[in-house]
């Protein structure tokens, strides 16, 4: 009997070794897709440069800044001032939406759930729109963005918490109410501004990399990989809340306590990727729904399958807003037509899984 439990236990053991390895692989395979495809992405464009020659002049500026002036100056400029620039804020917003969404569905137990419930997305654009029409207020337009994100989530936090708790009704609740009213309050802006400003408001809201700098990276790429590896290593403690409140109380977690930690630090990644770049619809919904139906409920996989996979979703549509036509396309656009099919399709085949 003894040496069929030991059996068991050790085949047990490998079948468990075995998923992990696969999840495991499953997400080196989408890390490598998403740094080659962010090499081909900057090779397309109107003006299209050899793969040889974008690693050429990356490999030249990492490895071998003193012999730059060396480079093709207007291929330089474009690879290295404009494309590559863009496609690193691009990874780094698709990771950043895609790993808030997942927290805040595993957070809310709720997995339509997505990074903009608190009313971060309204609270940003009405930032945005008061450093496009009052300039002298903000000493820049991402500023505005980011500190009224900020404010939004904590007005709802303030809002929801009684008695010590924060119920996640109450949350959603705060959330919409806050979000409705710096949406009134954009609409106020857009009937303030005149057609300049008001063109500038719409395109913002839609999204896009079309102003990213290496200085937007600078600021953008630290906050959120760094606020993303804190959320994954407290992945396990994600699993806890996902079971509920009680539950994870009886584990020994406090459910308030990382509730707001995991809140704050999605928060403060969505805040900084909107102010960046604008409103990018979607990604932040569907990565996690993607990233479950592949590695299953446990965040400790979800969280890096999400990232990655949200990281080549949005190289995958800024290069279709920048090659489709003529004019630049907001990626906002993009993500929104190409988004919900895809989860439909997703679900439809999770369906087929189920019921056969």
């Amino acid at each position: 009997m003894e040496e069929a439990s030991t059996d068991v236990k050790i085949s047990t053991h490998a079948t468990l070794n075995f998923f992990e390895a696969r999840k495991m692989c499953i997400i080196f395979f989408l890390a490598f897709v998403m740094v080659a495809g962010g090499m081909v992405t900057i090779c397309l464009g109107t003006y299209q440069i050899s793969f040889v020659e974008v690693y050429s002049i990356i490999a030249t500026h990492i490895f071998s800044p003193n012999i730059v002036g060396s480079l093709d100056k207007l291929k330089n400029m474009i690879v290295w001032n404009i494309r590559f620039p863009r496609v690193i804020m691009a990874i780094t917003v698709g990771i950043g939406l895609s790993v808030a969404g997942a927290v805040y569905q595993g957070c809310f137990r709720n997995p339509l759930v997505e990074p903009y419930i608190l009313g971060v997305s309204s609270g940003a654009a009405f930032g945005a729109a008061l450093g496009i029409v009052y300039p002298q207020i903000f000493l820049s337009i991402q500023l505005g963005a980011f500190l009224f994100a900020l404010l939004s989530v904590f007005l709802a936090y303030t809002l929801a918490r009684s008695r010590g708790q924060t119920p996640v009704v109450t949350l959603v609740l705060a959330g919409i109410i806050i979000g409705s009213i710096f949406s009134a309050f954009v609409s106020i802006m857009k009937y303030l501004s005149n057609d300049t400003q008001l063109r500038e408001i719409v395109f913002w809201m839609m999204g896009g990399f079309y102003y990213t700098q290496w200085d937007d990276v600078k600021l953008t790429v630290p906050v959120v990989l760094i606020s993303v590896a804190i959320m994954w290593f407290f992945g396990w403690k994600l699993n806890v809340l996902s079971m509920g409140d009680e539950e994870a109380r009886a584990l020994g977690v406090n459910p308030e306590v990382f509730k707001f930690i995991f809140i704050v630090l999605a928060t403060l990644v969505t805040a900084v990727c909107v102010s960046s770049v604008g409103i990018v619809a979607w990604v932040g919904l569907m990565m996690p729904h993607a990233a479950r139906l592949i590695q299953g409920p446990d965040n400790r996989f979800v969280i890096p399958t999400a990232a990655l996979m949200g990281g080549v979703y949005i190289i995958f549509c800024d290069t279709l807003a920048r090659t489709l036509t003529s004019a630049e396309i907001p990626i906002g656009i993009i993500t929104a037509i190409v988004g919900a099919p895809y989860l439909l399709y997703l679900l439809r085949s999770k369906e087929k899984e189920i019921f056969g």
